[in-house]
């Protein structure tokens, strides 16, 4: 031990030693043992992988509310990330993996000893709120804490474990995001320990996790935990995010497993004692002409169940006139969302072509289809069709079919919902397009829709095609040249979320080359994310017009 040289220094609240390569910091719960690792694409960051922020929630704390996690003897290593929920990945087809034992969180920082605080970004992931992790391979630091950020990724429970709901005391549902309320309770008590300052905290994620960020704008359990917010390619005003009548969801899903009761107790009993491995692969059908997809778990507005605290409860449309005041915000989608349409489970090209072609409601809007009569429904759905397909088979016309679904999965609701965040003039909003078009661009791929896009005429930017210019996927093990254009529009991506998180302008200075303006009622400016940033006013204005005359006669109260 003599040849071993220590550095003890007090930083904060909380005791820092170094040996080698290994770091121990003291935080509220005991002594992590991290690592100081080298970053390819420049310098070394500090490293914290799989910190628990909540007990274990298996057996009797299955379906409940987050308890915080308890303190530890000793020195913990915290060298690997936490398992991830157990699932199975519905998007890339992969076996089943994790454990109920699921919720931990990840600590990068450059440095933990900053003369003063550095911006924190918590990323929370999405998977349509049934599978996803925030797992390294994937969600790995090294491009966004080269700006001198803390970044924070978390896991919560996903699918049936997170987001059943009895509308009872014992299951009253949105148990994954108030484990994300846990998690961002935890990083504003610890995030000074490593270097964070708990007073500028950015939450952001993608697609379930855009969804999630919106709905921590509104709920109650998350004021002031967080100072800014990024939803990427989902916020709370989108269709898929919200379950209608999900203790009707769960009666189904109990029948279909052999449980006929609808006593509460018995219920309860009946699901929190199923082994984990019965409560994923589940497809709960409860409508005869169901949308294209539509999510069987995820969030709800929850019901007044005993003492229960409840994440969010009311309408969101009276919600988004009461964001959290004082929150700046960015939003935005990728330039073809749509083609996440073409790799749902149990969807693949020809049955998209067939229900755009042959089922009169698919064009009809989920919003449009809850509220009006059919004769209603079928007007619009013409009007859609005619507009989107121009007398043309779904197949010869890729290109409109994918605006169609871009606009009704994403982005519509993603404007719409920056629109009624800027309208009460008590939030900074910034709204983008992102269109960014290089080899990183592999969802395509990744989804195995190469032939299906062949022909489309140019690189498409599909849904998730933007976390490559975030995140290193190491999982995709591709080398990336540092002085590529590549790399460029990845340093001008994680400069423009990283300058948002320090300063509530992702432009506050000349050295991007564009000035990206808030956004307005009045003055709808937004910025194209390109292999150039331009920036412009009303992104997609036809297409949005279009969908604002529909909803102005059929569902008027969704749009401003």
């Amino acid at each position: 031990m003599t040849n071993i040289k220590f550095t003890t220094r007090y930083h904060f609240a909380g005791i820092n030693c170094r040996r080698g390569n290994m770091t121990q910091i003291r935080i509220s719960d005991g002594v992590l043992e991290g690592e100081l690792v080298d970053n390819e694409f420049g310098g070394k960051f500090y490293s914290f992988k799989g910190i628990p922020y909540a007990v274990p929630p298996i057996g009797n704390l299955r379906f409940k509310a987050p308890r915080p996690a308890k303190s530890w003897a000793g020195v913990r290593s915290a060298k690997q990330c936490g398992p991830m929920c157990y699932q199975r990945d519905i998007f890339l087809n992969l076996p089943p993996m994790g454990s109920e034992d699921c919720l931990y969180l990840n600590v990068y920082s450059p440095d933990i000893s900053p003369k003063s605080p550095l911006p924190v970004m918590v990323w929370i992931h999405g998977g349509g709120f049934i599978c996803g992790s925030s797992d390294d391979l994937v969600y790995g630091p090294d491009f966004l804490v080269r700006h001198n950020v803390v970044v924070v990724t978390i896991n919560y429970r996903v699918g049936t474990l997170g987001f059943l709901c009895l509308d009872t005391e014992d299951v009253p549902g949105n148990a994954g995001m108030k484990d994300q309320v846990l998690a961002l309770k935890w990083v504003k008590k610890n995030v000074e320990h490593f270097g964070g300052d708990a007073n500028n905290i950015t939450i952001f994620g993608e697609s379930a996790g855009g969804a999630s960020v919106g709905y921590h704008l509104v709920s109650p359990m998350s004021k002031g935990l967080f100072k800014r917010a990024i939803c990427q390619s989902g916020c709370s005003l989108n269709f898929w995010t919200t379950v209608i009548d999900p203790r009707q969801k769960a009666l189904v899903l109990a029948k279909q497993l052999g449980f006929y009761s609808e006593d509460n107790k018995e219920l309860y009993e009946f699901f929190k004692n199923l082994p984990v491995e019965k409560l994923i692969d589940l497809s709960v059908n409860t409508t005869l002409n169901r949308k294209l997809y539509e999510l069987d778990f995820a969030v709800v507005f929850e019901k007044q169940c005993g003492d229960n605290e409840r994440f969010v409860y009311g309408d969101i449309i009276d919600l988004l006139s009461n964001v959290h005041e004082g929150v700046d915000i960015m939003s935005g989608y990728t330039e073809d969302e749509g083609i996440l349409a073409f790799a749902l489970p149990g969807i693949n090209a020809d049955v998209v072509f067939k229900y755009a072609n042959e089922i009169c409601d698919f064009f009809v809007p989920k919003q449009i289809a809850l509220e009006r009569p059919l004769r209603e429904q079928f007007d619009v759905a013409k009007k859609f069709k005619k507009h989107y397909l121009n007398g043309l088979k779904a197949s010869d016309n890729l290109n409109g079919l994918i605006k169609f679904l871009n606009m009704d999965f994403f982005a519509f609701e993603l404007i719409t919902f920056s629109k009624f965040c800027a309208g009460s003039q008590k939030n900074k909003v910034y709204l983008y397009k992102f269109t960014c078009k290089s080899e990183l661009n592999q969802t395509v791929q990744l989804l195995k829709l190469n032939d299906v896009f062949k022909e489309f005429g140019r690189i498409t930017v599909s849904h998730a095609d933007d976390l490559h210019y975030l995140f290193p996927f190491k999982a995709l093990q591709h080398k990336i040249d540092q002085n590529s254009e590549s790399f460029t529009m990845i340093n001008n991506v994680t400069t423009l979320w990283t300058n948002f998180a320090k300063f509530g302008n992702p432009t506050p200075d000349s050295k991007l080359g564009v000035q990206w303006a808030p956004f307005s009622l009045k003055e709808q400016h937004y910025l194209d994310i390109s292999n150039k940033l331009v920036s412009g006013v009303a992104p997609d204005k036809d297409d949005v017009e279009l969908w604002e005359d529909v909803f102005r006669i059929t569902v008027p109260r969704r749009i401003l």
